[in-house]
């Protein structure tokens, strides 16, 4: 059973050595991600999710079931008791240091110098900083500074 989701491991996956391929197995497709993003940032149904993204419904439809069967967003009753809803699991509010890291990564190579772009803020309006990954003593890591113990 995998530890997050309580899930029998699925036995398709691209490298299944490897934590990057089996993540980007689950999402890493671009509609995958934006579901996920769109969910982090408040929304809950089909609608709202196609609205946002302008997916087409047959794409919604097979990205919301996957990402639910993989444990990433749960279906529940919505609080009018009319309609389903979508919510993030603790799985899928793990993602947001990944959202968080494209989004950042986005801000510096995919736009242009002064060309406008939204900006994630905390609570209070104030801007989120720079994400980055260090030591335990507080030295920034990089490419250059870790590599994979590969298990075989």
């Amino acid at each position: 059973m995998s530890r997050s989701t309580g899930r029998a491991p699925d036995t398709g996956w691209t490298d299944p050595d490897c934590p990057v391929a089996r993540t980007l197995d689950l999402v890493g497709d671009r509609w995958s991600l934006l579901v996920i993003r769109d969910a982090m940032d408040g929304a809950r149904s089909f609608t709202e999710f196609q609205r946002r993204t302008g997916i087409a419904r047959n794409i919604l439809t097979d990205r919301l079931r996957k990402l639910t069967a993989h444990g990433l967003l749960a279906r529940r009753t919505a609080p009018s008791g009319r309609r389903q809803e979508y919510v993030l699991t603790d799985a899928g509010r793990a993602l947001f240091p990944v959202v968080l890291t494209l989004r950042q990564w986005g801000e510096r190579h995919a736009f242009a110098p002064g060309e406008t772009h939204s900006t994630l803020v905390d609570r209070h309006g104030i801007p989120v900083p720079e994400f980055t990954p260090s030591t335990a003593d507080g030295t920034p890591l990089d490419a250059d500074t870790t590599h994979v113990r590969k298990t075989r």
